[in-house]
């Protein structure tokens, strides 16, 4: 089952000679539990394309479907809550709010939906990460890579349809690198959770299930 899926899919910065094609016709299709791993250089359009597909930016044409819904049809509000319920972001930075503990972290888009935890669900999540210790600490009492598995259980714990995750591993050791990489293939296997996560680390885009490669704004090699 197709869970993600754009079709030529472009984006435009600029006019005339300043012009700058960031996505030039980029067909994608994800299967659902499926971890994919877009690699490319800095300038490549990695980052515009996980935008495009978070709903985080409005493309210059073409389509983005998650989920079954295209979200060029929604209005900024309904994109806001949709976004909000069926897209788990992960990024480079963590993007933990500083005055709230761990588990206020989890459960923090949940209840800005104005909904309840599933306490089982969530519980399972934190046993996963190896979080139950640290739940009621602030994130400026974590390491890099708790900071960042917190963010890998706030992103899990709404059951989105997708999770992104922008450069995860960025601004970790390799070694914690590897065991965040490890985390993220094991909560992707264990709740049939879709991830696409952007990377320009090759030994790292080895972890997921499938590899495709970016570059001027075009898709150049599929896993």
């Amino acid at each position: 089952m197709i869970i993600l899926q754009t079709k030529d899919l472009r984006k435009t910065y600029g006019a005339g000679e300043a012009e700058v094609h960031a996505l030039d016709g980029v067909d994608l299709a994800v299967e659902k539990g499926e971890f994919l791993a877009v690699v490319g250089t800095s300038g490549s359009g990695k980052s515009t394309l996980l935008h495009m597909l978070g709903g985080l930016d409005r493309p210059t044409s073409g389509t983005v479907t998650v989920d079954g819904k295209e979200l060029s049809t929604l209005k900024d509000e309904e994109l806001t809550i949709f976004r909000r319920r069926k897209i788990g972001f992960v990024f480079q930075n963590y993007n933990l709010v500083p005055v709230l503990n761990v588990y206020e972290n989890i459960v923090l888009p949940i209840q800005l939906d104005g909904s309840q935890p599933d306490e089982a669900y969530v519980g399972r999540i934190i046993e996963i990460l190896g979080l139950q210790s640290k739940l009621q600490n602030l994130p400026n009492n974590l390491s890099g890579g708790q900071q960042q598995r917190v963010a890998i259980a706030r992103a899990l714990a709404a059951k989105p349809a997708i999770i992104l995750a922008d450069e995860p591993t960025g601004n970790l050791d390799s070694k914690t690198s590897q065991d965040v990489m490890g985390l993220l293939k094991v909560t992707s296997q264990t709740f049939s959770q879709t991830i696409v996560m952007i990377t320009h680390n090759e030994e790292i885009a080895q972890m997921a299930d499938r590899i495709i490669r970016i570059e001027d704004g075009r898709i150049v090699v599929r896993g």
